[in-house]
C-alpha cells in the first residue's frame, strides 16, 4: 500500500507555497489550459499566475480566483467548522435519553371499553 502521508507541520512556509504552486500547475495542465487563459479568466496577470505556480508569495484572493477558475473551491470544505461536544456534555446528554418504555397505565376503577 502506498502511503502519501505528508508532515505539513514540518514543512517551511516556502515549501508549502511550492507544494500549492505545483498543485495549481498540475490542475491547470489537467484542464489543458495555458497560463494566459487561466490568468485572463481569473482576472490576474500571467506573471502573477506564474509566481503562484512557482511557489512565490501571492495574495489569498489571487489563490481563490485561480481555484475558482479551475473548479477547485470544493477543497475549501476542509475548512468547515463542525461543532464539537466535550466528553462531559456527551455523558450528560446520554444520561437524559430514555432508557426504557413503560406500558400505558389505566387509572384505577376505570375499565377500558371497546
Amino acid at each position: 500500500m502506498n502511503s502519501t502521508f505528508t508532515n505539513w507541520n514540518a514543512m517551511s512556509d516556502k515549501a508549502l507555497a511550492m507544494h500549492i504552486g505545483r498543485f495549481i500547475k498540475e490542475k491547470r495542465i489537467e484542464h489543458n489550459k495555458t497560463q494566459e487563459a487561466i490568468a485572463h479568466a481569473a482576472g490576474i496577470s500571467r506573471s502573477t499566475l506564474s509566481l503562484l505556480e512557482k511557489g512565490e508569495t501571492v495574495t489569498v484572493s489571487t489563490l481563490l480566483q485561480v481555484m475558482r477558475v479551475l473548479d477547485l473551491l470544493p477543497i475549501l470544505d476542509a475548512f468547515t467548522i463542525r461543532p464539537t461536544i466535550s466528553p462531559i456534555q456527551l455523558a450528560k446528554m446520554e444520561m437524559k435519553t430514555r432508557k426504557r418504555v413503560r406500558g400505558m397505565q389505566t387509572p384505577p376503577n376505570t375499565q377500558s371499553t371497546w
